[in-house]
């Protein structure tokens, strides 16, 4: 099929911001395309040409996106250069030069959306000597060969910069709708899609036959959508929940991660799903070493820890062993201990249905104890309010996050936020001591003391999974230090937008908008109700706020947009912290 079918997709879904519009446009998209086409579709309306645990980016820089317009269409660098300070959007760019080139290919050719998308997987996996003039020549010849609209997202699609706000949720509904007419394939469609992490490949065989989707069945090295806990305010409440016992188990702030290994090989991925094998080699010669076991998925939280002491090392020291160089120094330096907590998959048996219970003793059946790298994560059998209330304050006096309660008897729901798992990490009495994961979608300009960093502070939203959007909560302006405001600015003035992300919700205004992109953790003194912001606002009544707000670490490079605090979780916070309201004696404090 042409491109020029998705381009006006996505021209469509760039003009409107109702979700169920989207779902619409690209159901009528998808009803036009091959199975094939669909796949390649999917990957292209995301700005990717591969999903994310393969590591495989598209990785063009604007300049050589700049220097590739300049060719293609016969002007100069300077003028590419000043259209693109004008209008800010290279996409606005390719079209306004595509409208008037100065030179047009002798053996112009239409594109295709598998023209398209192959070039594009063949300038994300060009490598080596000679790379970079390999990447300009394919994207020249996209660029010279495309119409005006089709040029606007070309010139995007590289920079990550497409302005179309579909995420996971949206193309879900647009498959389901294609086939069914209606949303009700949408939970299959999930569930398969957490056990491949491949939205594309979900696409493509729902296309082709969605009777074959029952056949999708978990496997060593395709990394399965994590679990997610819900949060209760209390001990009492959490025992209440889960039937009046539970595993209460130590809640490490770490890496999360998903090991698979299936005979020599190992592969790590992260919560994000991205590849982290080669940043972990202790924890990979273990696995490799020491399981008794020859196939495996299993999860667990490692941490940094200081050899001669025994002592954990926090988050922020424990991140810095996310790197591509100097892995093995700082393997020596800062080594990894890595605690099990759950398994997925052992020997050829997806084991996810089986109650937590078995699902512990078959991972502590392979887990050594005897290990320097590789432990159990520390839990009990408790069936009291005072038990969990000990072992969550014994958990917190030794440096950990907190306690995760576990239902014994529950599966492991892929890729799903449950009461399966319940994370207790500080009781809210006087403050609003749970941190709160927050996207930046836009930032502030600096004033006064701060205008030489040309940063004032972000504008934070959380996400809503129903409708696929981002809202605002907060506006961030303390806990920076001097060293992040520089690094903020350089990060978010490299995706700065003009208009908001058609995926934001927001009342107030930045200085600038940004892609929601980033996430960082903060803190507050409580949750309060203002109009000011989006979060959890209906009609005319308020929405939620923070009150005084201020980042806490560096910015949480293990969490996607998405995994970001939800809505729902705001608001249950919010009933949790009126609930607390009460003083022991029953007492308005």
């Amino acid at each position: 099929m042409e491109f020029a079918v998705l381009a006006q997709a996505m021209d469509q879904l760039e003009s409107t911001r109702s979700r169920n519009q989207m779902v619409e446009i690209i159901s009528s998209l998808f009803k036009k395309l091959s199975p094939q086409d669909i796949q390649y579709s999917v990957y292209l309306l995301q700005g990717v040409v591969a999903p994310p645990y393969k590591g495989i980016e598209i990785g063009i820089g604007e300049k050589l996106v700049e220097d590739s317009l300049s060719k293609a269409m016969g002007y100069s660098e300077k003028e590419v250069e000043s259209l693109y300070l004008k209008h800010g959007d290279l996409g606005t760019v390719a079209e306004l030069l595509c409208k008037g080139k100065k030179q047009t290919s002798l053996f112009s050719t239409t594109l295709t959306i598998e023209k398209v998308y192959n070039t594009f997987y063949k300038i994300a996996t060009s490598t080596g000597a000679g790379s970079h003039d390999t990447k300009i020549s394919l994207l020249i010849d996209l660029l010279a060969n495309a119409t005006p609209i089709e040029a606007r997202y070309i010139a995007r699609l590289p920079i990550g910069r497409l302005r179309l706000g579909v995420g996971d949720p949206t193309v879900l509904d647009a498959l389901s709708l294609m086939h069914k007419g209606d949303k009700s394939d949408r939970e299959l469609l999930e569930s398969k899609y957490n056990l491949c992490s491949d939205l594309g490949l979900i696409a493509k065989v729902y296309a082709q036959d969605p009777s074959s989707l029952s056949k999708f069945t978990m496997v060593p090295f395709t990394p399965v959508r994590p679990a997610l806990a819900e949060r209760l305010p209390s001990a009492d409440e959490i025992l209440e929940k889960m039937g009046g016992k539970c595993i209460a188990e130590a809640k490490y702030d770490g890496f999360r991660l998903q090991i698979h290994l299936k005979g020599n090989r190992v592969e790590i991925f992260s919560r994000r799903l991205e590849r982290m094998t080669e940043m972990l080699p202790e924890v990979v010669d273990a696995v490799r070493n020491e399981l008794d076991c020859d196939e495996v998925i299993f999860e667990g939280e490692a941490l940094a820890y200081n050899e001669a002491t025994g002592e954990f090392y926090p988050f922020q020291q424990t991140i810095q062993r996310k790197r591509k160089h100097g892995v093995e120094e700082k393997s020596a330096e800062m080594p990894l201990k890595l605690f099990a907590f759950d398994i997925l998959y052992i020997n050829g048996e997806d084991v996810t249905h089986k109650p937590f219970t078995q699902r512990r003793k078959l991972l502590e059946s392979i887990i050594p104890k005897d290990s320097k790298t590789l432990s159990l994560s520390e839990s009990y059998l408790v069936k009291s309010s005072q038990e969990i209330e000990a072992h969550f304050n014994d958990f917190i006096s030794r440096g950990l996050e907190g306690l995760m309660a576990k239902d014994l008897n529950a599966p492991y729901i892929a890729g799903a936020r449950k009461f399966a798992w319940v994370k207790l990490k500080r009781s809210y009495r006087n403050e609003l001591s749970d941190t709160i994961d927050l996207v930046i979608i836009g930032y502030f300009a600096g004033r006064g003391a701060r205008a030489k960093f040309k940063f004032g502070g972000v504008l934070g939203a959380v996400y809503d999974p129903h409708t696929d959007m981002f809202y605002s909560i907060a506006k961030v302006g303390s806990g920076f230090s001097e060293e992040q405001m520089s690094e903020l600015e350089k990060l978010l003035s490299a995706i700065k937008t003009k208009k908001p992300n058609p995926r934001i919700n927001s009342i107030m205004e930045p200085t600038y908008w940004v892609e929601p992109k980033y996430v960082i953790t903060v803190t507050a003194d409580e949750i309060t109700r203002s109009p000011v912001h989006t979060c959890g606002k209906t009609g005319n009544s308020p929405g939620y706020a923070l009150r005084f707000p201020r980042m806490i670490g560096d910015l949480r490079t293990d969490k996607r947009p998405e995994d970001a605090t939800t809505v729902d979780e705001i608001i249950e916070m919010y009933k949790m912290q009126k609930r607390t309201e009460v003083s022991s004696e029953g007492e308005e404090v």
